[in-house]
């Protein structure tokens, strides 16, 4: 069955192209296969036509449909039937025909254009499903309604039921007019919308923000249920593709739609090896895409096809309508170009692979000559083989007979994501992409540079010479490294032999190709600072520090002068200059840098790797896909170009981008080895704004993902949607829902236990301790130098990008971060104010069988103290087992609860994203100011109050009360005697049964102790 469901027409055309003359033409789509051809009705001056009509045809015989071809021609209908036009053609190959009604989707195809000057374009969606007669009858259309009705239900509940109906059929004709393999229904109803309102001024309405009473409306109520659960057809052909279920968790006071959805895709991982292909061991936590190589590797004496004897050669491999095309060379008989195409055999609409030979020319190319392939003859290679031998093959003419000259190396095979050739082929996918921009969308690994701590202890220096010795110096040393400058403080010693004995620390990174720059400068003036002495030193001559407790040797260094300073050995010793320094310079490699926050870093690891820990585990993390993601590109008539980068330790990864989708799939698998489990791994989601060589453009965030090593189980597989949650100065945005599967195996359950109980950082943290402040200063350091480094790989990984993922700003001012904290402390607190009132309560003896209890097993250990701390670990012993029924099943994620993101004020928001300095108005600074104050007055409060607590406690004996210090001298001395007099038992158990009478014994009014505590005296009133 062949279900014609729509035609787009993609200008720009001419009237001419589009036959009547006026901008327009009438459709129809015609059908043939095996002889039997039928078409469908005529749309009437529509250039984005929507048939939607059944056509049905008979097999002959079902086991030679792979063999068959079925030919889709849209005509031009023009003089009412009496003569057609041709629009386009499509040919697709029988072996992609579906069997199944979860694999049979709605494909768009590209059409095949009329002529070589035609400029017209278009694409027609289809569905196609074989049916078996005995089956029940098939209706792709009544299936799309129901799928875009769940999809409106789920998205939409803002909409009113009466016209619900309406709205999703009409989202439905949308939904059927641009189809994408990698589309849903969310993609098309944009895409409509998009055309219809294009000259109209784009509102966009956001409703996950909540902010009290100073929001804009309610938030939408949430969805009872998932709308639906995408299915896949990407996965292996070979048998029924199992539903992925799904099993929504919720938490209380969580949004349904910021919470973690369980999943089971039809991973190898979880569905078992047994009966099932074997490859899909290799990549078990992703569903298999399969693809047709075609690796182009060199070609050897072309023959010449221009008049002056010159070639410009290039290979166009061309299959059904999508068609690669390698780089050319000049005049090149011998041409080299090992480009590999990647086709997806989901999208293979034709049974032949053309590889031909072109020669570039300014008219029109010239055929030099080509090679068929058919695809039922390509043989598999199956992974860890060897890559394919690649081999010679004679170039044919278009009849199909042998040229004279010419030969091209050429390699094809079909195989999986799990090929080596996978990451740099030229994809399918991104046909409409030119050489320049298609590098910028492959999948890449890349490694940060090693970073150490490089410690310059500034000491002495000696035989100054400055311009004018007649006034006193006041010098101080600058150090440059790169971009890191820092200045010490001025010498109190004013003359020629100043001392300073202060240490500076920067970070370098390998291979260490920069140089220190250290100059002695005296302050003349105010802004006004004149160069002493100079001496520029490569970081690749200053030794390297392992021990922690033996410090290196200081060294003097000569100084020079500035205009000699940079000039070669040589000419230095030629210049007699006796000023210089006494330095101590070391990289200090038992250090771990830090370009994270110790609160989510993901390597901990010093920066020498002979200190370095052995791995304990291996986490592997599969990709798998992204779903209901935003349009990013909305003002361009776009969707969004996603692409997923994940860093754990020295390893960043790179996704492939997938172009134009609101449901991109990756299904790409990676590795990373374990050296301690209280890690962190980020994942973040990007659009790709430089696919089209907008080189200023930056890269839009979507979302991330923090997962912590140590909630999960080992080699238990966690394969969940995660949502991707985006905080902007317009509130909270949940920008789509990622799916990962993730596994962390352990190679070394000893290691991994032994781990902690041993401190976080290296060694050299704890026993020469790095101060907070520097600690930051030097954070925000390398985390430039990373960004710079990735920055210059290719494709980049651009400064956005990694400022993002290492959280660049987390250290800033934020109410709402503050907010937040505090709720933790508070959420903490808690456990203390419930046993506070459950004592009260056994006190007050709220429940008199409890109380009995309590004072049952208070005597008890009274009586046999040695059973205390037995007790307490049983205890202990009890109320884990217990919570363990109660623990969490779903690895952490994003909470916006816990972040207090939905209730944030969004004049706090827009200071949380305000530049520093502030680049707001006077009148808003002095709000936000004036609003600080009154915070910062109540936290002054709380501290003076605590401040109070403690001078009482230190004036008991001090003698600043002398009443009352003699009360206590003389309750100390009564007391002393009294214990010493009576057995400890027998005080226990007056104390505890005092401390537990019965509420008809105890009075209103605040206890002796407390009122004589209250009494003391503190500073405060000493304050100004």
């Amino acid at each position: 069955m062949i279900r014609p469901v729509s035609f787009k027409k993609k200008p720009p055309f001419s009237s001419t192209e589009c036959v009547d003359g006026q901008g327009s033409s009438s459709p129809f789509v015609e059908v043939e296969f095996q002889g039997q051809r039928q078409r469908t009705a005529t749309k009437l001056k529509d250039l984005n036509p929507f048939w939607n009509e059944k056509l049905v045809f008979h097999v002959k015989n079902p086991r030679d449909l792979s063999d068959e071809t079925i030919e889709v021609s849209v005509y031009n209908d023009s003089k009412h039937g009496h003569h057609k036009n041709f629009l386009g053609r499509v040919r697709i190959s029988g072996m992609s025909v579906p069997f199944s009604e979860v694999e049979s989707v709605v494909q768009r195809y590209p059409l095949d254009k009329r002529g070589l000057f035609s400029r017209v374009k278009g694409d027609i969606a289809l569905k196609i499903r074989a049916v078996r007669q005995e089956s029940k009858s098939f209706d792709p259309v009544e299936e799309v309604l129901q799928h875009v009705n769940g999809v409106e239900n789920h998205h939409q509940h803002h909409r009113n039921d009466d016209h619900s109906y309406a709205k999703a059929t009409e989202s439905t004709a949308t939904f059927l007019q641009e189809v994408n393999t990698n589309k849903f229904d969310d993609e098309y109803q944009y895409t409509e919308n998009y055309e219809k309102n294009k000259k109209k001024k784009e509102v966009r309405t956001f409703y996950s923000v909540g902010t009290g009473s100073h929001g804009s409306g309610p938030p939408p109520p949430p969805a009872e249920k998932p709308a639906f659960v995408e299915t896949r057809s990407d996965f292996t052909k070979a048998g029924p593709v199992p539903s992925a279920s799904v099993m929504q968790m919720q938490f209380p006071g969580q949004k349904p739609e910021y919470a973690v959805v369980e999943t089971r895709p039809p991973v190898a991982a979880r569905m078992g090896y047994w009966g099932r292909d074997k490859t899909a061991s290799t990549y078990d936590l992703v569903e298999q895409m399969h693809f047709l190589y075609v690796s182009v590797v060199k070609a050897r004496d072309l023959p010449l096809m221009d008049i002056t004897g010159s070639l410009i050669p290039y290979v166009e491999v061309k299959v059904g309508n999508y068609k690669g095309v390698t780089r050319h060379f000049e005049k090149n008989q011998n041409p080299v170009w090992k480009h590999v195409f990647a086709f997806s055999r989901e999208r293979l609409q034709s049974n032949l692979i053309e590889i031909t030979v072109k020669a570039k020319d300014l008219v029109k190319d010239d055929f030099v000559g080509i090679v068929l392939f058919d695809i039922v003859e390509i043989p598999r290679r199956v992974p860890p083989d060897s890559p394919l031998a690649p081999q010679w093959y004679r170039l044919v003419d278009k009849k199909g007979d042998k040229i004279n000259r010419g030969e091209i190396m050429l390699a094809v095979w079909m195989g999986t994501q799990a090929d080596e050739a996978f990451p740099d082929a030229w994809h399918s996918d991104a046909h409409s992409l030119n050489q320049q921009s298609l590098a910028s969308t492959r999948s890449k690994v890349y490694f940060s540079p090693k970073l150490y701590y490089l410690r310059v202890h500034i000491i002495a220096a000696q035989d100054l010479i400055p311009s004018d010795r007649s006034r006193p110096l006041e010098t101080y040393v600058k150090v440059q490294l790169g971009h890191q400058l820092r200045l010490t403080r001025p010498s109190p010693m004013r003359h020629i032999n100043p001392e300073w004995n202060e240490e500076l620390m920067f970070v370098a990174s390998e291979p260490f190709d920069e140089y220190i720059v250290i100059s002695v400068e005296e302050r003349i003036g105010p802004g006004k600072d004149e160069v002493i002495g100079k001496i520029v030193i490569p970081i690749r001559e200053v030794p390297q520090r392992f021990e922690t407790a033996k410090m290196l040797d200081p060294r003097w260094y000569a100084l020079f002068m500035p205009s000699v300073a940079e000039e070669t050995v040589e000419k230095r010793k030629e210049v007699k200059f006796a000023s210089r320094i006494l330095l101590r310079l070391c990289l200090d490699s038992g250090y771990h840098v830090l370009d994270e926050s110790t609160h989510f870093s993901s390597d901990l690891q010093p920066s020498s790797k002979h200190l370095r820990k052995h791995s304990i585990g291996i986490l592997e993390v599969g990709i798998l896909s992204a779903r209901n993601l935003q349009p990013m590109k909305s003002r361009d008539g776009k969707l969004t170009d996603a692409y997923c980068v994940a860093k754990y330790g020295n390893k960043w990864i790179r996704t492939r981008t997938l172009l134009d989708s609101l449901h991109p799939r990756w299904n790409e698998q990676y590795t990373w080895e374990v050296h301690d489990p209280c890690t962190v791994i980020t994942i973040g989601v990007f659009d790709n704004c430089h696919i089209n060589g907008k080189d200023d453009a930056r890269d839009q965030r979507i979302g991330k993902v923090r997962i912590r090593l140590s909630t999960l189980e080992t080699n238990r597989i966690y394969t969940h949607f995660y949502p991707l949650l985006v905080l902007s100065p317009s509130g909270l945005m949940k920008h789509g829902e990622l799916q990962l599967a993730i596994r962390f195996s352990c190679t070394a359950w000893v290691n991994m236990v032994t781990q902690y109980g041993k401190p976080l950082l290296p060694k050299m943290h704890y026993v020469q301790p790095i101060s907070v402040r520097h600690i930051d200063w030097l954070r925000h350091q390398a985390m430039q130098i990373v960004a710079a480094k990735l920055s210059r790989a290719e494709p980049p990984l651009r400064r956005e990008i990694v400022e993002y993922m290492l959280d660049v700003d987390y250290h800033m001012w934020s109410l709402r971060r503050s907010k937040a904290n505090f709720s933790r402390i508070m959420s903490l607190l808690s456990g203390v104010s419930y046993v506070y009132r459950w004592f009260d309560g056994i006190c007050f003896w709220k429940n008199p069988l409890t109380t009995i209890l309590v004072h049952i097993l208070f005597l008890i250990l009274v009586c046999y103290p040695e059973l205390i701390l037995s007790t307490i670990f049983l205890y202990l012993f009890v109320i884990g087992l217990w919570n363990y029924r109660y623990r969490p099943r779903l690895p952490p994620h994003m909470d916006a609860r816990l972040s207090q993101a939905e209730n944030a004020h969004p004049d706090e928001l827009y200071e949380e994203f305000d530049t520093f300095p502030s680049s707001q108005p006077t009148d808003l600074v002095r709000m936000r100011y004036d609003r600080l104050r009154g915070m910062a007055g109540r936290v002054q409060t709380v501290i003076g109050d605590l401040a109070t607590q403690g001078e009482r406690m230190l004036s008991i004996l001090s003698w600043r009360d002398p009443r009352a210090t003699a009360i206590i001298i003389l309750f100390a001395l009564i007391s002393a005697v009294f214990l010493y007099v009576t057995p400890f038992q027998v005080v226990a158990v007056l104390f505890g049964l005092y401390t537990l009478r019965h509420p008809r014994f105890r009075r209103k009014m605040p206890s002796t102790p407390v009122n004589f505590f209250k009494r003391l005296p503190a500073r405060s009133d000493s304050l100004l």
